[in-house]
């Protein structure tokens, strides 16, 4: 299979994230916060985007904001979304590719919202947040990091999705090598989630690329 489904199916159907063999990542006491978050997050994992919620339907115009600062939407509904990369006028039904195009690198770029989602379910196979409690190592550190801020895992994304994005850039990796750069970017994230003196979502070593690039 080629085109969009393929990126989707060839990161979805890849086996779990292995379990670790020590009995502190299988039994663990959770703090009451941790529990909390890591319930919330579970939960947001868990919604899918319905058309009807106000809450998704401005994380939508959020997105057209972002993209298109100065070009006011007029509608959630409207041909407008093709200038984006949508297949048709209503997102909600067609979550499509959006080429996120940058200088030269149009010539040679990566469907921005298919890759969005990719970098999504590579992070909860990898921290394991399918399971009532991960029982790995990243998603054991991860617990930590969590208890620490309720954001990390929505920085845990930029983080990752900058380290896809410069990895992408040096490999001049092609349409039908994304797979290759996901699955690099997952290998170097579970190294960082590794280290024993990662104690905040800010002490990970690969955070700095997003200050790097608040100032580009």
């Amino acid at each position: 299979m080629v085109g969009p489904r393929a990126w989707v199916g060839g990161i979805f159907s890849r086996p779990s994230n292995r379990r670790f063999g020590s009995d502190k990542y299988l039994n663990y006491a959770l703090t009451p916060i941790q529990e909390e978050r890591l319930q919330k997050l579970q939960e947001r994992l868990g919604v899918p985007y319905d058309a009807t919620r106000a809450d998704h339907q401005e994380a939508l115009q959020a997105l057209w904001d972002a993209a298109f600062p100065n070009v006011r939407l007029k509608g959630l509904i409207s041909e407008q979304w093709k200038d984006m990369g949508w297949q048709g006028a209503n997102p909600s039904t067609d979550f499509r590719l959006l080429l996120k195009q940058v200088g030269d690198r149009a010539e040679w770029e990566y469907p921005f919202a298919v890759a969005g989602i990719n970098v999504t379910y590579m992070l909860i196979q990898m921290l394991d947040l399918h399971s009532g409690r991960p029982r790995c190592l990243p998603g054991f550190n991860f617990i930590g990091l969590l208890g620490e801020d309720e954001n990390a895992f929505d920085i845990l994304y930029c983080v990752a999705f900058a380290m896809m994005d410069a990895q992408w850039l040096a490999m001049h990796a092609s349409y039908m090598e994304f797979n290759e750069v996901l699955q690099v970017t997952r290998t170097q994230l579970e190294r960082e989630l590794s280290l024993e003196d990662v104690h905040r979502i800010q002490d990970l070593p690969a955070y700095n690329m997003l200050c790097i690039s608040s100032y580009n």
